[in-house]
């Protein structure tokens, strides 16, 4: 294999350009042959797609260039926070085909897909608040799926296409719990919501530097994927002790961690969550963290991630 030019990175036009996987900068890249591929012409499915999805208001990834951050708890927070509004629906789409985690992290692990004349439907955990994963299609937990690119963006699409998310009637939100990096699954959902439209993405990191610079690269993929960045969630800074609410640096911030990323950048920070064991608690058991522990320090961080998201996107209830 050939290596990656030094500047592959610097003079990659986007998988949205017209040139996407025939520059000069594209020559050695992983993903040249997914570019290549999706520049050739529009998708004939991007109108069904849009079709589908058109009576969702607000569609928002979840980042992370690094895995273990927390980005799928995240998720199911924000999911379970916004739908605590009865008058707010809410889906999520869990994009991590290879690592699915939405399921058991939103207590519906055991459930199944089933089929209707209008398409796949959700599985709903509860009424305003519905999840669709590969999770629900496999033979048991340990089952590995080992699939290359176009299979797993084939999978994104039927979620997208195939999926019954409204029923005909409006939704708020529909969050898309990506996995780590900037890969196969992440071309793949923007090009396919290119069409319907995406409100912006949320990053999520921790305060070291190992995990910032791979923040950079995303805010670099979304830049060149032309995806508009929300704002980046600082997760795990610092630990609270439940009892004496006494808080330590787990994850030491030596490069000034989020906040100087967003200062540097000029992007929003929408706030810090620190790390508190009960998170990890209630994924465990697929409930909602800030029902159970409303007047903890991380759900108050929470809570006041959440209302910035609404403001900075414009959300009202209707």
């Amino acid at each position: 294999m050939d290596p990656i030019p030094e500047n592959a990175n610097e003079h990659c036009p986007g998988p949205s350009s017209a040139t996407a996987g025939r520059a000069e900068g594209c020559a050695g890249c992983p993903n040249q042959e997914i570019c290549t591929t999706q520049a050739s012409g529009p998708d004939p499915d991007l109108p069904l797609i849009s079709e589908r999805l058109h009576t969702i208001r607000h569609k928002i990834l979840i980042l992370s260039g690094k895995g273990g951050v927390g980005k799928s708890t995240f998720t199911s927070q924000l999911s379970f926070a916004l739908a605590a509004n009865p008058q707010t629906t809410v889906g999520v789409v869990d994009v991590d085909i290879c690592g699915p985690s939405i399921p058991k992290v939103m207590g519906c692990e055991n459930e199944e897909i089933h089929r209707s004349s209008n398409g796949w439907s959700p599985v709903f955990v509860q009424d305003n608040l519905s999840v669709m994963s590969i999770g629900f299609m496999l033979p048991s937990d340990e089952a590995a799926v080992i699939w290359r690119g176009p299979k797993k963006s084939g999978m994104i699409k039927q979620f997208l296409m195939d999926v019954d998310w409204t029923n005909s009637e409006p939704m708020d939100f529909l969050l898309f719990d990506t996995p780590p990096g900037t890969s196969d699954e992440h071309l793949a959902v923007v090009q396919l919501l290119r069409q319907s439209g995406i409100t912006g993405a949320v990053l999520v990191t921790t305060p070291q530097e190992v995990a910032i610079q791979d923040v950079r690269k995303e805010l670099d993929f979304c830049r060149k994927a032309q995806v508009p960045v929300i704002g980046v969630v600082e997760n795990m800074a610092g630990f609270v002790c439940p009892g004496c609410r006494g808080e330590s640096r787990i994850f030491y911030p030596t490069t000034g961690g989020a906040k100087k990323l967003c200062e540097d950048l000029d992007i929003p920070l929408l706030g810090s969550i620190p790390l508190d064991p009960r998170i990890g608690r209630s994924c465990d058991q697929g409930s909602s963290f800030l029902d159970t522990y409303a007047d903890s320090p991380a759900a108050q961080a929470y809570a006041s991630i959440i209302t910035k998201i609404k403001e900075l996107i414009n959300y009202s209830p209707e």
